[in-house]
């Protein structure tokens, strides 16, 4: 049990580095929650500061959830790899560094779900990629690749407590992108390359 809650929480803490700031704000001197958005992710920083920092951030936050995962079922096998999954992507989206604001976790979510099933996260990041190509919009290609995780899980036979699993991380993702479903609902949700000022 111990070896459980310390895994947890390690993973929390873990999730909670928010690579979005601490890139904007050491690099480029701008507190990324302060422009664009003011949502810490790879998203804003593509808008606010470009291509290249938005690709370490994303690749950054990946390799988070990848990681934990992977040490996580090394640890304690696949059901702690789970958790550990789940609780990274919750310190993402909720830093206690951040005072508990932060991502909308897809890049961590990406990774976890590598380290879960990498054919699953194929078929997530080409779903995702596709949208994002023909719409335009981060956001919703983000949405299909979150909804369409459990899905996936489903189709490839997956076991019961995987899809419990997917449907968290879904869900999780759904919530965090509440806001940007209501633009694409009313038609104001920015679509992407246009650029965010910084001052």
């Amino acid at each position: 049990m111990a070896k459980y809650i310390i895994s947890l929480i390690a993973s929390y803490f873990i999730g909670s580095i928010s690579t979005a700031y601490l890139v904007s704000k050491n690099i480029y001197k701008v507190d990324i929650r302060q422009y664009g958005s003011k949502n810490p992710g790879s998203t804003n920083v593509l808008r606010v500061l470009g291509a290249k920092p938005a690709a370490v951030v994303f690749i950054m936050d990946l390799l988070k959830g990848l990681l934990v995962v992977l040490l996580a079922r090394y640890i304690g096998g696949e059901n702690l790899a789970l958790l550990c999954g789940l609780a990274v992507v919750v310190g993402h989206d909720w830093s206690v560094f951040l005072k508990f604001n932060g991502g909308k976790g897809i890049a961590t979510s990406l990774g976890v779900v590598l380290g879960i099933s990498p054919p699953v996260a194929l078929w997530v990041l080409i779903a995702g990629v596709v949208v994002i190509i023909l719409f335009r919009f981060v956001s919703l290609g983000s949405i299909t690749g979150a909804v369409l995780f459990p899905i996936l899980l489903i189709i490839f036979n997956y076991p019961a407590k995987f899809l419990y699993f997917g449907l968290a991380l879904a869900a999780m993702a759904v919530w965090r992108h509440r806001s940007n479903i209501k633009r694409l609902i009313s038609g104001t949700e920015n679509k992407i390359g246009r650029k965010s000022k910084t001052g």
